[in-house]
């Protein structure tokens, strides 16, 4: 039993809203056996094993990630070192050097390259051949959704002139129809990934451990692992077994719409076996669909055409009537669906097929998700609310950066430009609102999510993209806290009340003080998951 602990001397953001409007708050609690004992003169009236003075600090809930990457994010540090390369050309000379110090290596691999440093973001394999031409090299943006591989790659993967494009995928070809070096989406690249040797197991668990424990730091106690895969499950139950499992997870497993009929009962049978060995520390409670890619490749599905590929409307990875077949299936089985859709036309498709499994299967409490929520057609802002459906953003996303002038603004025009990522919108319409990070996209740090949530801006003198969508750092705070804990169904934990799971944090300053511009370089000092502390500064 962990034994009681007193934090005195604090600003503590509960969490809780009043009828009123305003945020409920404290200056002290306790917590004992994992859960809040008490606030303010109650909890300073009882004993405590360990009193924290935190001298005028702030407390608030621990952070939740409802949209996350570990084993991805994790696994990256151990490959070709392509993330901080500002050309395409360091990327190729980084990946060169990194063969070069592992010659034994038969897949040079890389993962988070930026996809804006090539026009249109299309990579050619020559590139890369001249650093490495006796080995494949595969390497994968920072979007996950784009891949540039060499030619020997192609070569393995049979992919030459007069390839047969996939319907759910595209091999970027030349003007004489060879392939090029680019990969958008599963259908072009899953072949390529299918030959590679399986990671190791251990190296999987020492990703997932650097993983958890940075997550940690930053004042994370849960996560929604966002694209889980058969073997992933395993790998997550070997890490709680190892003791290197840093906060609470539960497992998206993905659903393949070229055969997902065949999957449920391996699904079913992944949840029985984290139900068994997971000690509710790991849990499977939910199934991963794309039912489209993202507009920097032009793979996110839209209503109307891109601008800049007039014939195109992008990819939507499941054709809309299997897709509420596939939600309505696993809604039966208890599963929770989690939904990555970017483009208005992936979203209708998303809100189409939760409403038909709702009238398939009836009701009961459902915390079904669509997460990204990129570009909404007006028309559907409502549908969020009248559904019961969570809006689960990346906020870090909510910024004119680079992507957006580079890739996003000549494919959108300006209209459908800046009716993206409507966060504020949304939550007016009476929508939930979750947020995520989608690391290794971008950073797994809530507190820089935030800055961006409530300034929406770049740089400190640089104006607000759509300020009209920046949301309060006390709707920031609760959408990273009490917002990710409904999506997880965890009704006890991310409030700070007594009864509530002791998940807590402790920061260096109050995010509601600070300069907004200064929100992301606050540091947590201290982390506790259920009463034990897992970071201290």
């Amino acid at each position: 039993m962990i034994g009681a602990i007193r934090i005195d001397n604090a600003r503590v953001w509960t969490g809780f809203q009043l009828p009123g409007g305003s945020w409920q708050t404290s200056d002290a609690l306790l917590m004992r056996g994992g859960r809040i004992v008490a606030l303010g003169d109650e909890a300073r009236a009882l004993d405590a094993d360990e009193v924290v003075d935190a001298g005028g600090g702030f407390i608030g809930p621990a952070f939740g990630d409802g949209h996350v990457h570990p084993i991805f994010g994790g696994l990256e540090q151990q490959f070709a070192p392509v993330r901080e390369a500002v050309t395409a050309e360091g990327i190729a000379a980084a990946v060169g050097a990194w063969a070069r110090a592992n010659p034994d290596v038969e897949w040079v691999r890389g993962e988070g390259f930026d996809p804006t440093l090539a026009p249109g973001g299309v990579f050619q394999a020559a590139l890369l051949d001249a650093e490495v031409s006796d080995r494949p090299v595969v390497l994968r943006a920072t979007d996950y959704h784009t891949v540039w591989v060499n030619s020997e790659a192609l070569r393995r993967a049979g992919y030459s002139r007069g390839v047969q494009q996939p319907h759910d995928g595209e091999i970027v070809l030349d003007d004489n129809g060879d392939p090029v070096g680019t990969l958008r989406e599963w259908g072009a690249w899953r072949p390529v990934y299918a030959l590679m040797p399986a990671v190791a197991p251990a190296r999987v668990t020492a990703a997932l451990d650097f993983a958890t424990s940075g997550f940690a730091e930053s004042g994370i106690t849960w996560i929604q692992d966002a694209w889980v895969e058969s073997a992933d499950v395993d790998s997550w139950l070997d890490a709680l077994d190892a003791g290197v499992l840093h906060v609470n997870v539960d497992l998206a497993q993905w659903a393949d719409p070229n055969y997902w009929r065949s999957q449920v009962d391996g699904f079913v049978d992944a949840r029985r076996r984290v139900e068994a060995r997971g000690a509710q520390r790991v849990t499977a409670h939910t199934i991963k669909f794309f039912a489209d890619g993202v507009i920097e490749s032009a793979t996110g599905a839209l209503i109307e055409p891109y601008c800049d590929c007039p014939h195109s409307r992008g990819i939507p990875n499941w054709d809309p009537e299997e897709l509420k077949l596939a939600v309505a299936a696993i809604d039966a089985h208890g599963f929770t669906p989690h939904i990555h859709a970017i483009g208005d036309q992936a979203i209708r498709n998303a809100l189409d097929a939760i409403e038909h499994a709702a009238r398939t299967n009836g009701p009961r409490d459902r915390r079904w998700t669509i997460c990204h929520v990129q570009l909404v057609d007006p028309a559907d802002i409502p549908r969020f609310a009248e559904l019961g459906v969570i809006a689960n953003f990346e906020p870090y996303w909510s910024k004119f950066d680079s992507w957006q002038s580079a890739l996003n603004a000549p494919r959108l025009g300006e209209e459908r430009l800046n009716r993206q990522f409507q966060t504020a919108t949304l939550a007016r319409a009476g929508a939930r609102i979750s947020f995520g990070s989608d690391w290794p996209v971008t950073t797994y740090v809530p507190l820089e999510g935030i800055q961006v949530a409530v300034t929406r801006k770049v740089t400190r003198d640089g104006d607000a993209w759509m300020p009209e969508e920046c949301i309060s750092v006390d709707e920031a705070l609760a959408a990273y806290t009490a917002g990710v804990a409904f999506q997880a169904g965890r009704d006890d934990a991310g409030v700070l009340r007594p009864g509530a799971v002791a998940d807590v944090i402790w920061l260096s300053a109050d995010p509601h003080v600070v300069d907004p511009m200064d929100i992301g370089s606050i540091q947590v000092l201290r982390t506790w998951r259920a009463g034990e502390p897992i970071y201290r500064a």
